[in-house]
């Protein structure tokens, strides 16, 4: 009898794999023609114009542009691969990368809608996301002085002065379509992974752990990462957790699933090295853990 409950449970992990796909296939295709761009129009020197020396000041400014970013956490790491071979330094190209999907006004307005029209939610999340963004990439510009892209050879800088503005359109096009491949493989590896994390392991395993303010905030950190939720629509979900979790741990799930997930994980792995985004996750993950668990006694 157990044999014939199997076709229902893959149909059913074939059902989350190809939503979480659609999901991301949009700002996929956004963050790749925005890296398309950044590579054929914005030179170093332009980079080394706007982007403040001061480690401090071009953390706040990338803290900044991630207002401005619609977009999640997958279109975004090929746009951070691309500004940082251009020349931004990784702590800046950390902070953009890790406020540009929860910061964002969609997102925003997602989370104000979510949560019952309540502009508590929206500032708690976006207050935490810049926080935890800032002291990551503070520690980062301390650990990390050399190069973080992996196989440096394929960002080598392109000459855009010699061609035309016809050209440069048309080599948009084709970086766009090698940046895609490039990052959809890990997309498409990061979605099967989490279809199946999703379809085997109960949410209800992670909800026994515990309820208490340490317990429920790793919980809830350890369901975002299961879900691999698009930002844009995570917050609908956290909702639905609201009479059984603290606020406090909502805001770990609605912060570090956005910064954090398995397929944003695996995009990171192919364009940074592997170090730099082990002690990131490290970091990111103690650093909201923290931050739920001061919200938790401090509201």
């Amino acid at each position: 009898m157990e044999f014939l409950h199997i076709p229902k449970t893959f149909l059913q992990m074939n059902t989350i794999f190809i939503s979480i796909l659609i999901e991301a296939l949009p700002f996929i295709l956004i963050g790749v023609f925005v890296s398309g761009i950044i590579q054929m129009f914005i030179t170093e020197d332009m980079v080394a114009r706007f982007m403040p020396k001061n480690r401090v000041l071009s953390i706040l400014m990338a803290l900044i542009l991630g207002l401005l970013f619609p977009g999640c956490e997958c279109g975004i790491v090929p746009i951070v691969r691309r500004l940082i071979g251009k020349g931004v330094p990784a702590h800046a190209g950390v902070a953009f990368m890790l406020t540009g999907p929860i910061v964002n006004p969609v997102v925003l307005f997602a989370t104000y809608v979510a949560f019952g029209n309540s502009w508590k939610m929206v500032w708690l999340r976006a207050g935490t996301a810049f926080i935890v963004a800032f002291i990551v990439a503070l520690i980062v510009s301390f650990l990390f002085k050399g190069s973080i892209l992996k196989n440096e050879s394929q960002h080598s800088h392109s000459s855009i002065v010699q061609k035309t503005f016809k050209q440069k359109l048309w080599d948009v096009c084709e970086h766009a379509v090698q940046e895609f491949f490039s990052m959809g493989k890990y997309l498409v590896i990061g979605a099967l992974i989490a279809a199946s994390v999703q379809t085997f392991v109960k949410t209800s395993v992670l909800l026994s752990i515990g309820q208490g303010p340490f317990a429920s905030a790793g919980v809830m950190m350890g369901l975002a990462f299961i879900l691999s939720l698009c930002s844009e629509a995570d917050a609908f979900i956290a909702s639905s957790f609201q009479s059984t979790f603290a606020v406090s741990s909502l805001v770990a799930f609605l912060v570090f699933g956005p910064m954090v997930d398995i397929k944003n994980t695996l995009m990171m792995l192919g364009s940074f090295k592997t170090k730099f985004v082990v002690v990131l996750i490290a970091l990111i993950a103690v650093t909201v853990y923290l931050s739920s668990v001061v919200l938790h006694f401090v509201g």
